[in-house]
C-alpha cells in the first residue's frame, strides 16, 4: 500500500458490506475524506505518518457508519430535556415524577412530559384531565404518548389555548370531547395537540412542516443549538446519516450553518414537508430545495406526507373496521384524488416520496398514489418509500416489488418492545396480526427494506433496533416469525440505507473511494450473541475522515 493517510482505524474486525468475501482485514485508512486503503494492520500501517490520528479498535467491529433512515431530528432534538415517563405505571407513580419535574422547573410555562403509555394508570381507567388536574392543577401539563400521536392536558392547559371548549380540525384530528361539551383531555394527532404545545413556545413542532417561521436572532440560536444537540447525541450511537423526515427551508438553513462552522456532525437529508394545508404549487419549494441542497453534507431533493395516523389513537387508515371500535375505520388526511395529484406532481419534477403509511388502507392508497404517477409520468427509478407499513394488505407486499417502492420499517414499533403492546394488537385484532409487522414476507418478495428507530418515538440507538430485528419472536405461536439475520439488519442501517437515498456509490460500505463514514464498536457484533448487541455501545464515530464522538478509553 502506498499513500499517507489522515487518520487510521486499526486492531478491530472489518465489516465492509460490500457482500463480498474478504481475507481478515483489521485496518481502514483515511485520506481527505475518503478511504484510501483496507487491510490488515501492518499493511495499513505503512501508511502513518506523524500526524496520523489513530484509533485503537480494541478487538471491536470497525463498520460503516449507521445511516439513520427516518427519525425526526429538531423534535427529537428538543425531547431531550423534557419530562421522560418512559416505562411509568401507575397513579403514584406518575403523580410523583410530574411534582418533581414541576418543582424543579418552576418558570417552564409548560410542563411537557414524553413516553406516556396509554395504559399508563394501569388499572383500566384512561388518563384524561381530571386526573391531571389531582396531580398539578395550576400549571398547565401536556404528557405525549409514545409515538407523539396522542397527548394529555390538564383543564389549565386546555384554556389557556383556547381549546377546552374544542374546535374545529382538520381531518384526522380530534380534541375528544366529554358528554358536557367539554375537552376531555385527550387530545389526537398534531392539529389538536399544537395549541397546547404553543404554550411551551412551540419551538418542538417548528420544523415538522413545510410552513415557515419567523424567528426572532434568539429563537433562531435557540433553534441551532437545538439541532447541534441532536445531531451529537446521533454520533455518540455511531449514526453518521440521518434521512430526516420532516423539514423546511428554516432547517436547512440552520443545518447549512452548523456545517460552514463545522458542526454538522451526520450528513442530513432533508424533505420539503408537505401538509394538508398546501396546494400542489408548494412543490415549487421542494424544486428550489433540491436545486440549493445537493452535496454530501446536506441534501434535500424529497417530499415527505402523512396519509394517516397510528392504530393507538384509531386513526391509522384501515381497510376494515378496527376489531376494537366496529364502524370505525379512521380518515384519511387526504383524499385520492388530492393525493394522487401531489405525487404525480412530485414525481413528474424529479422528486422522492415518502409517506406516512400505518394502516392498510393508508398503505394501499399510497401504493395506489405511486402507480397514478407512473402511469402518467413514465416509469422511473424513483425509490419512493413508505414510511412505517405496520401492517399491510396481501396483493399490497407484492405491488411493492413490482413498482420499486421502499418499505421503511421501525423494529422498535414492534409491540412489546420499544412500543407496548396494547392497545395496538387489540386494534388490529387477531386475524390480522400475521400481516402485521411482516419483515420476512416483503423480504422474500424482493422488496428493498430499510429499517431506522423514527425518533423520538423510540431510542434512536440503530443497536437496539437491530438487536430486535433479530430477536424480536412471533406475535403468537401459530403465526409467521419476522426476526431478520446480522447481515440483513445490519445492510438496512447501512448499504441498503444508501439505496434508499440514492447514494450507494458513495457510502453505506467500507471500500477505496467511499466516504469515510466509519463506526467503531466496543465487541465484534459478528461474535456475541443476539440478546448482547443492545447492550454494546460504540467506541468512536468517525464522519467525512473527521472524529465526531470518541469514548475516553480509545
Amino acid at each position: 500500500m502506498s499513500g499517507k493517510a489522515d487518520l487510521i482505524v486499526f486492531n478491530g474486525r472489518i465489516l465492509t458490506m460490500t457482500g463480498a468475501r474478504t481475507p481478515v482485514q483489521t485496518a481502514v485508512a483515511v485520506a481527505d475524506g475518503e478511504i484510501c486503503a483496507i487491510g490488515t494492520d501492518d499493511d495499513v500501517f505503512s501508511m502513518r505518518m506523524p500526524t496520523t490520528t489513530l484509533v485503537d479498535a480494541g478487538g471491536g467491529s470497525i463498520l460503516p457508519g449507521f445511516n439513520e433512515n427516518h427519525m425526526h431530528l429538531f423534535f427529537g432534538a428538543t425531547k431531550l430535556s423534557h419530562l421522560n415517563l418512559s416505562g411509568v405505571t401507575g397513579y403514584e407513580v406518575l403523580a410523583k415524577a410530574t411534582k418533581a419535574f414541576a418543582a424543579m422547573h418552576p418558570d417552564l410555562p409548560l410542563i411537557s412530559g414524553v413516553g406516556v403509555a396509554y395504559d399508563v394508570l394501569g388499572d383500566g381507567r384512561k388518563l384524561d384531565r381530571h386526573i391531571l388536574d389531582s396531580i398539578l392543577p395550576e400549571r398547565p401539563i401536556l404528557l405525549a404518548a409514545p409515538d407523539f400521536h396522542a397527548a394529555w392536558a390538564n383543564s389549565a392547559a386546555l384554556k389557556q389555548a383556547g381549546i377546552f371548549h374544542g374546535a374545529r380540525l382538520a381531518p384526522g384530528n380530534e380534541i375528544v370531547m366529554e358528554p358536557s361539551g367539554t375537552a376531555s383531555g385527550e387530545l389526537r394527532e398534531n392539529d389538536a395537540i399544537k395549541p397546547v404545545e404553543a404554550l411551551g413556545g412551540g419551538r418542538e413542532t417548528l420544523a415538522l412542516h413545510g410552513i415557515e417561521p419567523s424567528p426572532t436572532p434568539s429563537e433562531r440560536a435557540l433553534d441551532k443549538a437545538i439541532l447541534r444537540r441532536g445531531l451529537d447525541h446521533c454520533a455518540r450511537l455511531g449514526i453518521t446519516s440521518i434521512q430526516n423526515m420532516d423539514g423546511n427551508l428554516y432547517q436547512a438553513e440552520l443545518l447549512e450553518e452548523l456545517y460552514r462552522e463545522g458542526h454538522l456532525s451526520c450528513r442530513v437529508r432533508l424533505p420539503f414537508s408537505f401538509v394538508q394545508s398546501m396546494d400542489v404549487a408548494s412543490l415549487e419549494k421542494a424544486d428550489c430545495m433540491h436545486q440549493r441542497y445537493r452535496s454530501d453534507w446536506l441534501r434535500s431533493g424529497q417530499v415527505k406526507l402523512f396519509m394517516d395516523g397510528v392504530p393507538e389513537s384509531w386513526t391509522a387508515l384501515m381497510h376494515d373496521d378496527y376489531a376494537d371500535k366496529p364502524g370505525w375505520r379512521g380518515e384519511p388526511r387526504f383524499t385520492e384524488e388530492g393525493f394522487n395529484a401531489v405525487v404525480r406532481e412530485a414525481d413528474r419534477r424529479g422528486l422522492q416520496i415518502a409517506v406516512h403509511a400505518i394502516g392498510d388502507e393508508a398503505v394501499h392508497r399510497v401504493l395506489n398514489g405511486f402507480e397514478a404517477a407512473r402511469h402518467r409520468n413514465g416509469a422511473r427509478d424513483s425509490r419512493h418509500r413508505v414510511e412505517h407499513v405496520d401492517i399491510a394488505l396481501d396483493d399490497d407486499v407484492d405491488r411493492f416489488a413490482r413498482l420499486g417502492a421502499i418499505a421503511s420499517f421501525q423494529p422498535l414499533h414492534a409491540p412489546g418492545h420499544g412500543l407496548p403492546s396494547e392497545p395496538v394488537l387489540s386494534r388490529f385484532g387477531r386475524n390480522n396480526w400475521r400481516r402485521a409487522y411482516a419483515w420476512k414476507r416483503f423480504r422474500d418478495a424482493g422488496v428493498r427494506m430499510v429499517f431506522s428507530s423514527d425518533w423520538p418515538v423510540v431510542s434512536v440507538d440503530p443497536l437496539q433496533s437491530i438487536h430486535c430485528a433479530m430477536t424480536c419472536p412471533p406475535l403468537a405461536d401459530d403465526l409467521p416469525d419476522n426476526r431478520q439475520t446480522l447481515d440483513q439488519a445490519l445492510a438496512a442501517y447501512t448499504c441498503d440505507a444508501a439505496y434508499a437515498e440514492f447514494t450507494e456509490n458513495r457510502k453505506g460500505r467500507l471500500a477505496v473511494g467511499y466516504l469515510a463514514d466509519i463506526a467503531v464498536l466496543d465487541r465484534d457484533i459478528t461474535a456475541v450473541e443476539p440478546e448482547a448487541i443492545a447492550g454494546m455501545r460504540c467506541l468512536a464515530t468517525i464522519c467525512g475522515g473527521h472524529i465526531t464522538h470518541r469514548d475516553p478509553a480509545t
